[in-house]
């Protein structure tokens, strides 16, 4: 009886304590990388942003890289940036979302502060005001 009785909370112990660890791993793993870039190809570096999945701003790489784990939102802060990458042409108002083959990403929903929501043109691109937050549903 002492066999079965230790058998019995062995088994029970083993099933109660299977559920604990292992699962539940909310760490996304499907992470996406795009870059902000003008019509001319130059990057926009340095500008904030915050994804759902960060905890803290981060800011896009020198070559306006971005990262994120879709399906999120990706607030970006153009907070004086009125076309002006650094790289001398202040002209060219263009902000386009693109992949690492520099291929548009047409077709995502955004919304702005200044003016509402809207979605990137087939090239990329997209409309902002200076000093705009926007945030794109990626």
């Amino acid at each position: 009886m002492k066999k079965f009785m230790l058998m019995f909370v062995s088994l029970v112990a083993v099933l109660g304590l299977n559920g604990c660890g292992g699962g539940g791993n909310d760490t996304p793993t499907n992470a996406t990388t795009l870059f902000l870039v003008d019509d001319r190809g130059f990057s926009y570096g340095g500008i904030p942003y915050k994804c759902d999945s960060m905890r803290d701003w981060s800011r896009t790489a020198p070559n306006g890289e971005f990262t994120f784990f879709p399906p999120e939102n990706c607030e970006f802060d153009f907070l004086g940036y009125n076309g002006d990458n650094g790289h001398g042409f202040v002209e060219d108002d263009i902000v386009r979302i693109v992949d690492i083959a520099y291929d548009g990403k047409g077709g995502i929903p955004y919304e702005c502060e200044s003016f509402g929501a809207s979605s990137t043109f087939n090239d990329g691109s997209f409309y902002y005001d200076i000093d705009d937050r926007c945030v794109f549903y990626l």
